[in-house]
C-alpha cells in the first residue's frame, strides 16, 4: 500500500512546477519579467492556500473518505491543468494554475492521512517515503523540459495524463489501514480546538520556518542555475535553460531521498532533533550559496545538492508531529491546516527573491531566507522540550 501511495502522489503532483517548468518559453513568447514569471508559482500556491483553507474550515479531509477526496481532487487537478497548454495568455494561463493548486490541497494531505493508517511506530519513514515521492513528482516537469523538442502543450499533457493515472490507481487500489482514524460530523469549531493545542503550534511554527526557504529554493534554483552560467542578473538565456532545467530536476529529486533517510534517522533518534538537525543544515547552505554565484558548476552543484537534500528532509516530519499532537478525529483537518498556512507563507517568499535580485543581484538571492530555519529551530526547541514530544 506504501507503495502504492508513493505511485499515486508522485504522479499526482507531478502538476505543481508543470508552469515553472516552461516558465522560460512562455516568458520569451509573453514578454514576461521576472515578477510575471513568479507569479506562475505564485498561483498554484495561493490555489493550494485556498483549496487547503477551505478544507480546513469544512473538515473535508475528516468528513470526505479520503479515496473519495484524492480521487476526484486528482482528477480535476489534471483537467485544470490542461487549460495551460490552450492558454495564450499569462491571465488565463494564472487562472489555470490556481485552479490546479487548488485541487491540489484534496491531494496532498489526504495521502499522508491515508498512509498514517497503514503505520504507527514507523509512521515517520512511511510518511517520509511519500513526501519524497511526492518531492521526485513535483521535479519531473523539469526533467521532461529538460528533453530536447518539449513544448508547453507536451509537458503540460503529460503531466495532466500523470495526475488523472494517480486517480485511478488510488480508485481502485486503496484501502484504509488497521489504524485508520475515526471520522466524526462536520463541526465549524475544529479548527479552533486543533489550534488550541499547544504542541500543535509549535510543531507549525517549526513547519512554517521550513517552508520559509524551501519552495522559494525550489522555485528559483534553475533560474539562479542558469543566471549563474550566463553571469547575467535578471535574464535566463536560452543556451543555460536545458542545462539549469536538468540541474534543477535533478536538485529537487535528491530530496526524495532526503525524505526517506529523514524519515528513518527521525524514528530513530527523534522527530524534533532530525528537524533541527536538517534546518540547521539546509539554512547554512541558504546563507552560503549566493558566494558560488557565477563559479564552476563543479562549485556551486554541489552545495546545490547538499541544499535540496536537507531542505525536504524534514518535510515529513513536521506531518507526523501534527498526527502526534492532536486529538484522531482531527488529523486530517490538523494537517491540511498546517500545510495552508505553510503555502501561504511562500506566497511571500518566493516574491521575495526577484525582489532581492532587483535591489542586490542573485549572490544574495537566497541569503534572507536563512532566517526561516533559525526560527523555525527555535519553535521545535520548545516542543523537544516537552515530556509528551520525548515519550
Amino acid at each position: 500500500m506504501l507503495a502504492l501511495l508513493s505511485v499515486a502522489i508522485l504522479l499526482g503532483m507531478s502538476l505543481w512546477f508543470a508552469g515553472s517548468a516552461v516558465a522560460s518559453q512562455l516568458q520569451r513568447a509573453w514578454q514576461l519579467d521576472g515578477a510575471e514569471v513568479a507569479w506562475l508559482t505564485i498561483a498554484v500556491q495561493l490555489g493550494f492556500v485556498a483549496g487547503t483553507a477551505l478544507s480546513a474550515v469544512l473538515n473535508l479531509a475528516d468528513v470526505i473518505p479520503t479515496r473519495t477526496l484524492f480521487t476526484a481532487s486528482a482528477f480535476c487537478g489534471a483537467v485544470a491543468n490542461a487549460g495551460l497548454a490552450f492558454s495564450g495568455s499569462l491571465g488565463p494561463a494564472l487562472l489555470s494554475r490556481f485552479l490546479a493548486g487548488a485541487f491540489l490541497a484534496g491531494v496532498y494531505p489526504p495521502a499522508m492521512k491515508m498512509t498514517s493508517t497503514w503505520f504507527r511506530e514507523r509512521r515517520g519513514l512511511a510518511v517520509g517515503t511519500i513526501v519524497g515521492a511526492l518531492t521526485v513528482g513535483k521535479a519531473g516537469p523539469y526533467l521532461i523540459g529538460a528533453l530536447p523538442g518539449v513544448t508547453v502543450f507536451s509537458l503540460v499533457a503529460a503531466s495532466s495524463l500523470s495526475a488523472a493515472a494517480a486517480a485511478v490507481i488510488v480508485w481502485f487500489g486503496y484501502r484504509d489501514g488497521p489504524y485508520a482514524f475515526p471520522s466524526r460530523p462536520f463541526s465549524w469549531t475544529l479548527v479552533r480546538s486543533v489550534a488550541s493545542e499547544t504542541r500543535y503550534r509549535q510543531a507549525t511554527g517549526g513547519y512554517l520556518g521550513h517552508m520559509t526557504e524551501l519552495y522559494a529554493y525550489w522555485t528559483w534554483i534553475p533560474a539562479f542555475v542558469a543566471a549563474s552560467i550566463a553571469k547575467s542578473p535578471m535574464t535566463v538565456a536560452p543556451a543555460a535553460t536545458r542545462i539549469s532545467s536538468l540541474i534543477g530536476f535533478t536538485i529537487i529529486a535528491v530530496g526524495g531521498a532526503g525524505c526517506v533517510w529523514g524519515g528513518l534517522v527521525a524514528d530513530r533518534i527523534g522527530r524534533a532533533r532530525l528537524v533541527t538537525i536538517a534546518m540547521a543544515v539546509s539554512g547554512t547552505a541558504c546563507a552560503a550559496i549566493g558566494l558560488l554565484f557565477g563559479h564552476s558548476l563543479w562549485l556551486l552543484t554541489p552545495v546545490a545538492l547538499v541544499w535540496g537534500f536537507f531542505i525536504i528532509a524534514d518535510s515529513a516530519q513536521f506531518s507526523v508531529l501534527v498526527t502526534e499532537s492532536v486529538p484522531a478525529h482531527a488529523v486530517g483537518t490538523a494537517l491540511t491546516l498546517q500545510v495552508s498556512l505553510g503555502f501561504l507563507l511562500t506566497t511571500i517568499t518566493i516574491q521575495v527573491v526577484p525582489f532581492i535580485v532587483r535591489i542586490a543581484g542573485w549572490p544574495w538571492a537566497f541569503a534572507l531566507l536563512a532566517a526561516g530555519p533559525v526560527l523555525g529551530i527555535v519553535s521545535i526547541r520548545r516542543l523537544a522540550s516537552d515530556p509528551r514530544s520525548t515519550a
